[in-house]
């Protein structure tokens, strides 16, 4: 199955969405944004781009495409009002769940517990 598509960047061109080891997920607060597309430049992938919409101070503000974004920081390093967050993601990582099968159980059981009610109950200085 191939996972790649056609994207068409900000400039118009097409390019595909490259299979990655590591890809990245880029939040921007749109409201502090003031589109200076400092960050735009910065990007390699062309994964960022000026939306067509206004922000609450009457900006257009910058908008991400997360499936061309490779996770380099650039953008968030450039940023001169750091409004925005890049995360580093493994797409081919199988999620592993730690949690306890019978954590509601052994949770219960800690608060049903007499300890657990004389501690609750005690005034603390």
């Amino acid at each position: 199955m191939d996972t790649t598509a056609a994207q068409t960047t900000a400039t118009g061109a097409k390019t595909k969405a490259k299979d990655r080891k590591v890809k990245g997920i880029v939040e921007i607060d749109i409201q502090k944004c003031k589109g200076c597309e400092v960050c735009r430049t910065a990007c390699k992938e062309d994964a960022l781009k000026l939306s067509g919409t206004l922000n609450i101070k009457g900006y257009r503000y910058i908008i991400a495409d997360n499936d061309l974004c490779t996770g380099c920081v650039n953008c968030a390093l450039v940023c001169p009002d750091a409004v925005i967050t890049v995360y580093r993601t493994n797409p081919k990582k199988k999620h592993t769940d730690i949690t306890p099968k019978n954590i509601r159980e052994e949770i219960k059981s800690i608060i049903s517990s007499p300890v657990y009610t004389d501690l609750s109950n005690m005034d603390y200085i």
